[in-house]
């Protein structure tokens, strides 16, 4: 059976050619969405002999849902830019193209290496998450950060891992930092969530608690401790932006005229 792998890109080039130089080991075709990346993106997927599509972005469950319209394989194995497939899990996609599974839709186990280490603790570990299903068998909704994906099916889980390199650096961290808080908080804004003083004060130090200390963050060192004070400014920034978009009015609508 023929597998696709879709991606969605901007501006990837730091990390892009260790993804695609495994994905290219068990890929029939890759498609990628690009959104008009700056650097050398397109140039780096096209050698790998990548399907290329330049579209303007549209949030990342739009996007994404522009990937899976172009994939013409029986299966479709949908990650991020930032993700390298294992050898094990190369091996056991393998042996799905051959007809050996037993569920139509899977999620995949996504190791987190953050500033060069991987993350054991602080809720970091054993993150499954849906990358694979018989073309069909899955949509991702519209959200315009922090997508689902919608099935019908029931799910199996794949153990063999997917290495997800989050943050190769702290200036990478920050890079990103403004443009995600930023979507997270016009999610909100379009599903009429609420801010305020209690969810942009508390709601950060609950945050840094529960990873650095309920689900043991300290125990992966210095990295441990900035990945939790780094998730806690990410939510005071986000709902802080919420608010400022509630304050002043009609942000959204502005943005679209």
């Amino acid at each position: 059976m023929k597998l696709s792998v879709g991606i969605i890109t901007f501006n990837e080039e730091k990390i892009l050619p260790v993804t695609l130089e495994a994905a290219a080991k068990i890929a029939d075709e890759i498609v990628i969405v690009d959104s008009n990346s700056s650097d050398r993106t397109v140039e780096i997927a096209r050698s790998f002999g990548a399907k290329v599509y330049d579209e303007e972005w549209k949030g990342f469950g739009p996007q994404k849902n522009s990937v899976i319209e172009k994939c013409s394989g029986d299966w479709i194995l949908l990650i991020d830019a930032d993700e390298e497939l294992s050898e094990d899990l190369i091996e056991r996609l393998k042996d799905i193209k051959k007809g050996t599974y037993d569920y139509e839709v899977y999620q995949i186990n996504r190791c987190s290496v953050c500033f060069g280490k991987e993350l054991k603790y602080g809720g970091w570990s054993n993150q499954y998450a849906t990358r694979l299903w018989k073309n069909g068998s899955v949509e991702v909704s519209d959200n315009l950060v922090h997508e689902e994906y919608i099935t019908k099916l029931e799910i199996g889980k794949i153990k063999e891992k997917i290495n997800h390199y989050s943050y190769l650096t702290l200036k990478d961290y920050f890079d990103r930092f403004n443009r995600y808080t930023t979507l997270g908080a016009e999610e909100y804004y379009r599903r009429g969530k609420k801010s305020g003083t209690l969810k942009i004060v508390f709601n950060p130090m609950y945050k840094f608690f529960r990873m650095y200390f309920f689900r043991l963050g300290f125990l992966d060192g210095v990295e441990g401790f900035v990945i939790a004070c780094t998730s806690s400014m990410y939510s005071m920034t986000k709902y802080f932006k919420l608010r400022e978009m509630y304050k002043n009015g009609s942000y959204l609508e502005n943005k679209k005229s």
